[in-house]
């Protein structure tokens, strides 16, 4: 089922969702499982399944120089959406990135996901990775996420990238993030909605946000979000804070902002164990808040550790 119909036949109740990871090479699918079971309970009609892109290590050849090759350290998330449908009978919602694929790839993979009856994909552009300053795109791949969103849309409309491919229409309902404190990026918060907006007008069916953790400023984005005619449903996605580490790590990789009420508590505790109560505490606190103001899904970034969404989910589900 699609996530708009989802929202939709909730009838205005709060669904629970949550991503997960894929497992690192080597590792089992049971990894997966043992990630996705302890939420079960709490009903999730959906759950995304995250991609990261390759990365290069330097290997040294026999004449001393050295060889850039590409590596993935996570296999890529079709074959796990298959595994999660055929266990669970959950929706799964891959995600579907611009680095480090070509056009040709990605059609692949969408064809791959329709043969599966997969109708949901999240598109984003991805980030750069770590030898990269900036996001480089494949030669042959999209440079934004409006690029990859209009290869789903052809394909909905049963254009390929070759002519004497099958005009199967696909059906793929489409996603796309939103930045409640603006992707960093870009120049302005209204530039970011500006460019939000285009995608929604593209045909994109509902937004999952970044994480953040002042409730004001998702509340600030949605009226932002409404007053220039987004409509869909706005979906919050939450991360609860686990360790001290993530005090200064989070708002560099992600560029949020902790509210000082958070960070003051945070400076109270003497070990990861005691920072991951106030986390779990926060996080609880501000689900709460979302689900009374009426929010079509609270979102989990669970990193594939699900006890501590456990926690939060028992205390509102």
């Amino acid at each position: 089922m699609k996530i708009s119909d989802h929202i939709k036949n909730a009838k205005g109740k709060t669904l629970f969702s949550f991503e997960i990871l894929p497992p690192v090479k080597g590792e089992s699918v049971q990894s997966i499982f043992d990630a996705i079971d302890p939420l079960m309970e709490f009903k999730p009609p959906f759950i995304d399944v995250t991609y990261h892109r390759e990365e290069y290590v330097y290997k040294k050849r026999e004449n001393g120089l050295l060889e850039k090759v590409s590596t993935r350290k996570r296999p890529g998330t079709v074959g796990i959406c298959a595994a999660m449908i055929n266990k669970y009978g959950v929706d799964a919602v891959p995600h579907i990135i611009c680095g480090g694929f070509s056009k040709e790839e990605t059609e692949n993979a969408l064809i791959d996901l329709d043969f599966l009856g997969i109708d949901n994909v999240l598109v984003l552009r991805g980030d750069a990775i770590k030898s990269e300053a900036r996001f480089e795109p494949d030669p042959n791949g999209h440079s934004y996420a409006s690029e990859l969103l209009e290869q789903v849309l052809d394909l909905n409309a049963g254009k390929y990238l070759h002519e004497e491919v099958s005009r199967n229409e696909t059906d793929f309902c489409i996603g796309i993030a939103g930045y409640p404190e603006k992707h960093f990026e870009a120049p302005s918060l209204k530039s970011d909605l500006k460019y939000l907006k285009m995608k929604v007008d593209m045909g994109a069916e509902y937004i999952v946000t970044q994480m953040f953790f002042d409730n004001q400023k998702y509340f600030d984005f949605v009226e932002k979000c409404r007053e220039i005619g987004i409509n869909v449903p706005i979906i919050p996605g939450l991360k609860p804070i686990t360790g001290l580490k993530q005090m200064n790590v989070l708002p560099s990789i992600f560029h949020v902002d902790l509210p000082d009420d958070l960070v003051d508590e945070l400076d109270k505790c003497a070990d990861n164990k005691s920072a991951r109560e106030v986390g779990i505490e926060w996080a609880i606190q501000q689900s709460k808040e979302l689900k009374e103001a009426g929010v079509p899904c609270l979102h989990y970034y669970t990193m594939s550790k699900s006890q501590v969404t456990r926690r939060i989910a028992e205390a509102l589900f």
